[in-house]
C-alpha cells in the first residue's frame, strides 16, 4: 500500500497561476511562494468578492479514537466531489502545526487520494505562518520583561504576568518555566511558560482578524499583565501591537495551494479544537465564500469542541453561518464510544458499534436540535470495515432521521465522495437559522452550563477556586459578555477521557479561566488538559528523514 506522501508525489500539481484562476482569482492578485503554493493579501481579498456569497458547508465529526477519523481527508475529498459534480467550489482548512507532526497525529493536509499539495511543503514550515505567529507571541513576551527591568513604569506585577511565551514544537518541559535566573543584566525573574502555538492568543486573533487594522486593535487588547492595583495592562499599554502587527502582516495573507485533483484550497491559521477555536481563519473563510459557490471547512476534533466552537464563537463574531453540517462517523470511533479497546477496533463487533451508536445520536442532536442546521453523516469507510458494520451505522442515522452517506475519499479521491457531495448541495438547499448555545448577554457561568447541559450532555460545571478568582477579575475588567472556550480532551462529551459513549450527570470540572481579550472571548480549561502538549515515547519524528536525493520520507 502507497504512502501519503508517496501519493502526493506522483501527483502533477497544477502551476499556482492555473489554480488561481480556476478560483477566480487573477494572477497580479498573487505573490507566489515557489511554483505550488502562493499568498493573497487581505486588501486584494475583499477587492475579489462577487456580490453573492456562497453556500459554507462545516465538516465535523464524533468523540475520535487516539488514532483520527480522517475529518481533513473528509473534507478535501467533499471539495473535489463537488467539483466532479459541476460546481465552483474551494476548500478553506487550517494549517498543521509541527506538533503532531512530529508527534503523535502525524501531518494535517489530508491522507491518500484525497490530500492537499505539495504535502510535505504544507506539513513542514509551509510560508511561515506559524513562525510568525511564534515570532510575535514572543516579541510581546520580551517588551513585557524588558518593560519591568527598565524601570517598570506601568508598574507590572511580575507575579501577575499572564501573557505567555509559545512555540510550535511539542515539549512538556516547558509548560512551566522560570526566566530571569542569570546575573543582574539578565532581567528580573519571573515564573513563565510556553503554551503550543497552535494554542496561543496571537493565532486565535490571527484568524478571526478582519483585515490589518482589525489585527492591530486585537493585538493592542491582549492582557499581557496585571499592575500592583490589580488594573489590566494591555499590550498596546506597553506600545507592543504594532511591531507585532508587522510580524504577521504576510501571515494574515490566506495561503492558496490545491488538492490531488486540482481543486483550490485556501489554507490558513491552524489553532487546536480541544485547547483553542478550532477552525481556520475568517479572511480565508470570507475569501472562499465571495469567489465560490460552495466553500467547504473544517472543524477540529469532535462536534462537540470544533464545531461549538466554530458556531458559537467564529460565526457570532464573523457573522456567517453554515448551510449544512457534514457529520463524519468511522466504524473504528463508534467501536472505540461502545467500549471495544484500541488495539481491536479493526475487528468485526457489532455490539460494540451499536453501543457506541449513542455518541453519534449525541451530536445529530446538537447539530440538528441545539444548533438548528441541516445534517448528514459521512460515514468514512476505512478497508477494514465490515459491509455489515457499514450497514448497520446507516440503519441507526434512518432510525435517527439523519441523512447517511458512505465516503470512500481517501482510496477514490473526489469519485468516492459523489454521493455525499449531492447530498450536501441538497441540503444547502435548506431554509435554516443558525442558533446559538447561549445568548451574547449571558453571564460566564450561564454559558459555561449552557455548553455543558446542552451540547455536552453534563449536569454542570464546578469551579475551582482559581477558576472563580478569575472569573471575578474578569467581571470586575467588564469582560464577562465574551463568549466561551473550554478546554477539554477529545475523546469524551465529558471532561474525562474514559467516559465514553453518551455520558450523563457528569459535572464538568473547571481548574482555570484564561482572558483572551484580543482574541475576544474566555478559555476555560477543563479537567487536566494542558495547552502545551507532551511527545509519546516512540514519537513520529523518530522515523522522519530525508534520503539520499533529499526527499523527505516518513511524513503520514
Amino acid at each position: 500500500m502507497k504512502s501519503d506522501i508517496q501519493i502526493a508525489r506522483e501527483c502533477k500539481p497544477l502551476p499556482i497561476s492555473e489554480v488561481a484562476a480556476r478560483a477566480g482569482i487573477a494572477p497580479e492578485r498573487l505573490e507566489p511562494y515557489g511554483k505550488y503554493k502562493a499568498k493573497i493579501t487581505p486588501a486584494n481579498a475583499k477587492a475579489q468578492g462577487k456580490d453573492k456569497s456562497g453556500k459554507l458547508v462545516l465538516v465535523t465529526a464524533i468523540n475520535p479514537t487516539p488514532l483520527g477519523e480522517g475529518k481533513t481527508t473528509v473534507s478535501i475529498g467533499l471539495a473535489d466531489g463537488l467539483a466532479q459534480t459541476g460546481s465552483n467550489v474551494i476548500a478553506a482548512l487550517r494549517e498543521p502545526s509541527l506538533g503532531p507532526v512530529f508527534g503523535v497525529k502525524g501531518g494535517a493536509a489530508g491522507g491518500g487520494y484525497a490530500q492537499a499539495v505539495p504535502m510535505d511543503e504544507i506539513n513542514l514550515h509551509f510560508t511561515g505562518d506559524l513562525h510568525a505567529v511564534t515570532a510575535a507571541n514572543n516579541l510581546l513576551s520580551a517588551i513585557i520583561d524588558n518593560h519591568v527591568f527598565q524601570g517598570n513604569v506601568r508598574r507590572i506585577n511580575p507575579a501577575r504576568v499572564v501573557f505567555r511565551r509559545c512555540q510550535d514544537v511539542n515539549d512538556r518541559a516547558l509548560r512551566t518555566v522560570v526566566t530571569g535566573m542569570g546575573g543582574a543584566n539578565d532581567g528580573v525573574t519571573m515564573k513563565s511558560g510556553f503554551d503550543i502555538t497552535a494554542a496561543s492568543e496571537v493565532m486565535a486573533v490571527l484568524c478571526l482578524a478582519d483585515g490589518y487594522a482589525d489585527l492591530e486593535e486585537r493585538l493592542g487588547s491582549i492582557t499581557a499583565a496585571y499592575d500592583y492595583d490589580g488594573n489590566p495592562v494591555y499590550a498596546r499599554d506597553l506600545k507592543a501591537h504594532r511591531a507585532m502587527a508587522v510580524l504577521l502582516k504576510d501571515a494574515l495573507s490566506p495561503n492558496l495551494v490545491q488538492t490531488l485533483e486540482g481543486t483550490p484550497v485556501l489554507m490558513h491559521g491552524g489553532p487546536f479544537a480541544n485547547i483553542a477555536h478550532g477552525c481556520n481563519s475568517v479572511t480565508a473563510t470570507k475569501l472562499a465564500l465571495s469567489l465560490a459557490d460552495y466553500c467547504v471547512t473544517e472543524a477540529g476534533f469532535g462536534a462537540d469542541l470544533g464545531a461549538e466552537k466554530f458556531l458559537d464563537v467564529k460565526c457570532r463574531a464573523a457573522g456567517i453561518q453554515p448551510s449544512c453540517v457534514v457529520l463524519v462517523a468511522t466504524i473504528k470511533a463508534l467501536k472505540y464510544s461502545g467500549g471495544a479497546q484500541k488495539n481491536q477496533l479493526t475487528t468485526e463487533n457489532l455490539a460494540a458499534l451499536n453501543a457506541g451508536m449513542c455518541n453519534l445520536e449525541k451530536h445529530i442532536e446538537n447539530i440538528t436540535t441545539v444548533f438548528g442546521l441541516p445534517c448528514v453523516v459521512a460515514i468514512n469507510r476505512f478497508a477494514h470495515d465490515t459491509d455489515a458494520e457499514i450497514a448497520a451505522v446507516v440503519q441507526a442515522c434512518e432510525r435517527l432521521g439523519a441523512a447517511a452517506e458512505v465516503t470512500d475519499a481517501f482510496a477514490k479521491g473526489g469519485a468516492g465522495s459523489i454521493a455525499l457531495a449531492k447530498k450536501v448541495k441538497q441540503l444547502c438547499e435548506l431554509p435554516s437559522k443558525l442558533k446559538f448555545a447561549y445568548a451574547e448577554q449571558d453571564s460566564l457561568i450561564e454559558k459555561l452550563k449552557a455548553v455543558v447541559t446542552k451540547v455536552y450532555g453534563g449536569a454542570g460545571v464546578q469551579l475551582s477556586a482559581k477558576a472563580k478568582s478569575e472569573l471575578a477579575r474578569i467581571e470586575a475588567a467588564g469582560l464577562a459578555h465574551l463568549p466561551v472556550i473550554i478546554a477539554k480532551t477529545q475523546y469524551s462529551l465529558s471532561d474525562d477521557p474514559k467516559l465514553l459513549g453518551r455520558p450523563q450527570g457528569f459535572t464538568v470540572k473547571i481548574a482555570d479561566l484564561q482572558l483572551r481579550s484580543g482574541a475576544g472571548f474566555v478559555v476555560a480549561r477543563a479537567g487536566d488538559i494542558m495547552l502545551m502538549p507532551g511527545l509519546p515515547a516512540a514519537p513520529l519524528a523518530e522515523s522522519i528523514y530525508i534520503d539520499e536525493n533529499g526527499q523527505i520520507e516518513g511524513l503520514s
